[in-house]
Formats: structure tokens, sequence, C-alpha cells
């Protein structure tokens, strides 16, 4: 048998222009519909998480929730709730109803259909950080939140396949409380097709949000009560209440068809019990509490159970990110989940007030407690700091290459003829020698690995050549690079038209305040 010679490495020039610069890519990505490939965890045995199950219902019927939109207290009157005021004690066979009628599986549509999403257990999505007051960058610092911020962060979520969620990035200060819905949903309308958030802040506001969405996808009303086009979130106020313009959001988004991410913010310690299993057997009583008014006003409504429960620092009593204790609870919340069968929402984020290693260590730390419990939805995945005060445009990209490889294992692997190689890699390389240059190599070398956006794979000598820049530094230039590029309309010109017009007709209105 005739031995073959080692082949021989490459020239680096060959793979790039000889002056350090990577080659064009030829390889392409799809992150638009993931599945979760992780095998879930579990805290808790099957009868402790049972038992929780049970105390959570006990809550509902013994100890109530206080409800303080009459609206609200109406329905759960009229299916059966014992009603004192504004404390609503609700029936387990109320809740049990509820339950039922909520769907397993949602199909959310966006602005175009390779863009929707489906909603249920064993399926991921991400979407960045959320509803912060500031932004910040290496460039012009910590800063309120402003308009152009809303629009750069819209940009940036859209560039980026793995996130198949918009989300309420920052607040935009300089945009007035009453005309603020109206930009926040027109800069999604014109710079993004992906699966779009609206603010859920008083009847009137979530109405001028239907509206203008409608427009938008150039639906009909009974087009647009017939699917889920835009979603919101819901916050309970712990412990067991439920303020006037959740609850009327609840009622809202559920009447008109659109999506409500039900979300108790548990703090163990603070507002939950300091324990993983007491808070979120409190956190598990309110969504089922906020869940059961959602199938109240519209039966088989659109609803994602959720949680974002973690520890305060009891040093200080501010929230603490990214602990083994919100790790636990994320795993505890699945298992809650699990138990009804609905799809769910948990968060990553970080304390961190720079985006530095504590910040990536939290991150992470809270993105694995989403994967390993199940998480459909993973809320702030992607540029949190300060615990939600400021949306870091540098953390977006840093945190986006996690989410990119936790995607790329979403499609598994192949064992086959092909990827096994005996007859084209295996066989062609000698005892000792290299496959650099094996066929199955130069098959696939321009496609196989994963891409990094910001992380720096070259040697040191290579490194310092290159300027020695850190991962934040590389990661401005990737945002500026993003931001500079021209920027797309993503609606049609008659319908955009249509859409100014009517937003231009409120303003002149007088606008739609936030309901307190």
């Amino acid at each position: 048998m005739t031995t073959k010679t080692p082949a021989q490495p490459r020239s680096r020039k060959r793979r790039g222009r000889g002056d350090g610069t990577p080659p064009a890519s030829k390889r392409t990505v799809n992150y638009r519909q993931l599945r979760n490939p992780f095998p879930v965890m579990s805290v808790f045995s099957d009868d402790e998480a049972a038992n929780m199950h049970e105390t959570a219902l006990r809550m509902l019927e013994d100890l109530g929730m206080r409800v303080l939109l009459p609206e609200a207290v109406k329905l759960y009157a009229a299916a059966g709730a014992r009603v004192d005021g504004d404390m609503v004690y609700i029936g387990r066979e109320i809740v049990e109803a509820a339950i039922a009628s909520a769907p397993k599986s949602i199909h959310c549509h966006a602005g175009t259909a390779e863009r929707d999403i489906v909603l249920e257990l064993g399926a991921l999505a991400f979407q960045p950080g959320a509803g912060a007051p500031h932004a910040t960058d290496l460039r012009r610092g910590r800063r309120p939140g402003s308009a152009q911020d809303f629009t750069d962060l819209a940009r940036m979520s859209h560039h980026f396949d793995v996130f198949q969620m918009m989300s309420p990035s920052v607040e935009p200060q300089d945009v007035p409380t009453h005309l603020r819905h109206y930009f926040t949903l027109l800069t999604q309308a014109e710079r993004t097709d992906k699966f779009p958030f609206l603010f859920s802040r008083g009847t009137p506001q979530a109405l001028d949000n239907f509206e203008m969405l409608r427009i938008a996808r150039g639906l009909s009303e009974e087009e647009f009560k017939a699917g889920a086009h835009a979603y919101t979130v819901i916050n309970t106020n712990s412990p067991r209440t439920l303020d006037v313009p959740m609850a009327q959001g609840l009622i809202d988004f559920a009447r008109h068809g659109q999506l409500c991410i039900v979300t108790p913010f548990t703090l163990m310690g603070a507002m939950a019990p300091i324990t993983v299993a007491g808070a979120i057997t409190l956190s598990h009583a309110e969504c089922l509490a906020a869940i059961t008014l959602t199938q109240l006003a519209g039966p088989g409504a659109p609803v994602c159970y959720g949680t974002f429960t973690s520890n305060v620092d009891m040093k200080s009593g501010a929230p603490a990110f990214g602990t083994p204790t919100q790790f636990q609870a994320s795993l505890a919340a699945g298992q809650m989940a699990r138990m009804l069968g609905l799809p769910w929402r948990s968060a990553a984020g970080s304390a961190s007030n720079v985006n530095d290693a504590q910040a990536a260590n939290e991150n992470q730390m809270g993105l694995w407690g989403c994967l390993l419990s199940g998480a459909t939805v993973v809320i702030h995945s992607a540029g949190w700091l300060e615990g939600g005060l400021t949306v870091s445009y540098e953390k977006i990209v840093t945190d986006v290459e996690v989410l990119n490889m936790v995607a790329e294992l979403c499609a598994g692997n192949k064992a086959g003829t092909d990827e096994i190689g005996f007859a084209n890699a295996l066989s062609q390389v000698a005892p000792q020698g290299h496959f650099f240059a094996a066929p199955q190599t130069m098959e696939r070398y321009n496609t196989e690995f994963y891409e990094p956006i910001v992380h720096d794979y070259a040697n040191f000598g290579t490194w310092t050549e290159r300027g020695s820049r850190d991962a934040n530094t590389r990661a401005t230039e990737v945002w500026e690079s993003i931001l500079a590029k021209p920027e797309q309309t993503m609606i049609p010109p008659d319908r955009l038209e249509q859409l100014r017009a009517f937003i231009d007709k409120r303003t002149a209105e007088g606008g739609a305040p936030p309901e307190s």
C-alpha cells in the first residue's frame, strides 16, 4: 500500500488579503426559529414542585390578590371569584379553566413570514435588554435614553439574526410620554420586520398601538385579532397586587388577540420570601391570577407564563443578577411552566455598572439558567447593565457573541459519511501529518466553523501589531459599522404615509397620556 505524503499547510495569505484581514466569508446562518438543544434541569423534586403549585392555588383562594382595576374585579367576580373591595379570592376551578383555555403554542406573526416565530415549550427566542432609562457606550458615555438611542438600538437588534423579538430597549426620554408610543412603534415599523413590542400603558395607548400596527401590516381588524402580531410585558406588583395599567393591559391585549408575557418581578428577601421555594410560589400564584384574567377577558388569548426572580444583596438591598440563586429560581420557574404546559419567559441580565468581567459572568450565568430551565423567551439576553438601569451598546455586541454560539448549538451536528470523512480526510493524511490541505478541509474551511463578531483569535504578537484592542474597543467598532450603513425602510411607502398621517392626527388631538 502506498503511503500518502502528509498534507502541507497552506500559506496564511491564501485565507486573507495578506494584511491580517480575514477572508470574505461564504458562510450563511439562520438563527430565526430556534429549538432549545439542552435537556431541562429541575431544582426541586416533582412532589415539591406539586406542593408549590398547590400552595399557590391556596394563596389565591385564601389570601387573595389585590386588584385595583374595577373592570378586572368584575371579570373575576363574574367567573365566581369571591370579592371583598379590591381583594379578589380566586377559586382553583377558575384558574384551572383558564389554564385549559390558554394556548400551548402561539404563532407570532412578524412583518414578514420568514420572521414568524412559534412560542411553545422547547422553542427558544431571544430579545435584547429592555426598558432602561439610560444608554451607554464608549463614545458618548452614560446618558438618559433618547430617541436616537432607541432608533440605534432598534437597528442593532434588527441586524443581529439571533434576536427574534424586538424590545423596548431604552425609554426615549426626549419624547413626551403621551407621544412616546407613536415614536416607538413607528421606529419598529420602519426599521425592522421582526416581532414587535407594544407598550400597555392604558387603553388609549393600546388602541393607538393596535391601529398603527394594523396600518403598518395592512390588516383588517378581523385579521389583526385573529393572530398575535405583537407582544407586551405585564408585571405584577409583588406581593399579590395587580395595578390599574397592568390589569388593563392584560384585558386590552387579550380582547384584541395580542400576546401578553406575564412577569412577576420578585426579588427574594425584598418583595418576595427569601427562599427560592417561597419566592417562586408567590411568583407562580401571581402568574396564575394574571393568566386567568387574560382568559376571562378573551378565552384562548395568547399568553406566556413568566418570571423574573432573583435575590437582593442583603448588605445594600440592591438587586443582584446572575447569581446561583437566580439560576435556581429559573430552574424552579421552568418546573412550574412545564406543569402548566405553557410557553414561558425568563431573563438574563447583570448588576454590573460597566461592561466588564462581572457583566459577562452574570449575564452568562443568568443565560444558562434560562437555557437549562427550558425557557421559551429569554428577555434581557444582551446589553443589560446596572440591574436594568442602562443598556450598553458594547455589551449588546459582546453578549450577542455568546447568543450566536448558543444558536449554533441549536442546529446540532451530523455524523454521516461526509462528516466522518474516511475517504476525503482520514485516509488522506499519514501519521504525524496534518489536515490543513485535506480535501474535506478544503471543501469546508470557509463554512464549517462559527465566525466570531468580536472575539479575536490572533496570537499575542499579531494582536499587538493590530493595536492591542480589547473586546470593548472591538465591540465599539462593530456597532459603529452597523449604524454607519444606510438606513432601510421596512414598510411599503403607502403604508408609511398612512401611518404618519394617523400619528399626525392623534398628535394634533393631544396624543394619549399613560394611565396610572
